[in-house]
């Protein structure tokens, strides 16, 4: 029922989404938007762009007054850097400085970067044609789009958040607990400048990251989100792709740099015997059916069983690398070290942000397969009504 596009280059004038399908009536202040938008930048480890950028979004169409229209949702990130790079990426055949061209030119992939793979597939000669929109950049208009969907979401008492467990070697401890400390938890992260919410930890992940750019290089980690007030039911059992779970690993996954995304215990729990990986069925009268663990993070089948979910995602180190590894010249075919662009350090902190906001968007869609897509009114009466109907079965 939801859908968006996003369009753009990291150096290009501006980050432009389109949202159609959401429904009218939902309360979305701009600011609200802004405020993920500067999350997703000032984590620690962020590089020299994130200086230069101050994200803010513009809503071109779609809200009046405050309130979604039901109609398509326009939003544009402008991009403060493109005052410096009109002449290389202006879209005019006209605006072209041999000079600049030649300067800014990039023949030598990066490994790990979708540099070599996407210049062979459209046959570019200069690789700033894939990296340009292959950038993590990217995830700017995303995030303006998935909070559009957390709105609507917080308006039906769902609460989203996400914490690092994991900095290069420096981790934490799983956590597994009820809503109370959840909410601890993402205060805690949210005040931390690594997204960490335990503060002994967060100092060794600033260690860590400070000792990888001393060495020029980067570092990867592991992120859990976590949403809470989700009832039962959202999703799918009857076709691969209705399963929820399918669709937020497919979510996760598409943030560059993430490799690996488990549900609940996931890899964790490989080792388990089938006893100890799952959840008892427990049932209270005015409470309904309820687990007393969450080993399955709250995806049973395909589909929310009630409780908290919970996901965690691997993020791999930053491929561009200030002291750069070994690769090939597109056009003299000679071995040289691999394009160093401007980049971050650490990126886990952010990509967690970016999680947030396409989980947010996901179950935003599968909220409003099961209750319509018209009216917030509607949504919320529909919601009730079915809250009314687990609390008694």
């Amino acid at each position: 029922m939801l859908r968006f596009l996003t369009a753009g280059e990291s150096h290009g004038p501006a980050l432009t989404a389109i949202i159609e399908g959401f429904p009218a009536g939902v309360p979305l202040d701009k600011q609200v938007i802004d405020e993920q938008l500067k999350r997703r930048q000032s984590s620690f480890g962020r590089g020299g762009r994130m200086k230069i950028e101050q994200d803010e979004a513009e809503v071109l169409s779609g809200v009046r007054k405050g309130l979604t229209l039901g109609s398509p949702i326009t939003l544009v990130v402008r991009n403060r850097d493109w005052e410096n790079w009109h002449d290389v990426m202006s879209a005019d055949a006209g605006e072209i400085n041999p000079e600049r061209e030649a300067e800014k030119r990039v023949t030598r992939p990066r490994p790990g970067h979708a540099d070599l793979a996407g210049a062979l597939k459209y046959r570019h000669i200069d690789l700033r044609n894939v990296l340009e929109r292959a950038s993590a950049r990217e995830t700017a208009a995303r995030v303006a789009v998935g909070t559009v969907a957390r709105t609507l979401l917080e308006h039906l008492g769902c609460m989203i958040f996400s914490h690092v467990v994991q900095i290069g070697v420096a981790a934490c401890g799983a956590a597994d607990a009820d809503r109370k400390e959840y909410a601890e938890i993402a205060e805690l992260a949210r005040s931390s400048p690594v997204g960490c919410a335990d503060r002994e930890k967060a100092g060794e992940m600033i260690r860590e990251i400070e000792r990888a750019q001393e060495a020029g290089d980067t570092l990867g980690g592991v992120f859990e989100v976590v949403c809470l007030g989700l009832p039962p039911g959202l999703g799918s059992h009857v076709h691969w792709d209705r399963r929820l779970d399918t669709r937020l690993a497919a979510a996760l996954m598409s943030i560059p740099s993430v490799k690996g995304v488990e549900i609940g215990l996931g890899f964790r729990g490989a080792g388990l015997a089938g006893s100890k990986f799952h959840d008892p069925v427990c049932y209270e009268k005015g409470r309904g059916f309820y687990r007393p663990t969450n080993h399955a993070g709250g995806i049973e089948g395909g589909m929310t069983n009630g409780e908290p979910l919970v996901m965690r995602a691997a993020v791999k180190p930053v491929p561009t690398l200030r002291n750069p590894l070994p690769s090939v010249d597109l056009f003299t075919k000679e071995e040289a070290g691999a394009a160093v662009e401007r980049s971050d350090v650490c990126v886990v902190p952010a990509a967690a942000v970016v999680a947030e906001a396409v989980t947010a968007w996901v179950l935003a869609d599968a909220v409003l397969e099961k209750f319509g897509n018209d009216t917030l009114d509607e949504i919320r009466l529909r919601w009730g009504e079915y809250r009314a109907y687990l609390e008694k079965v």
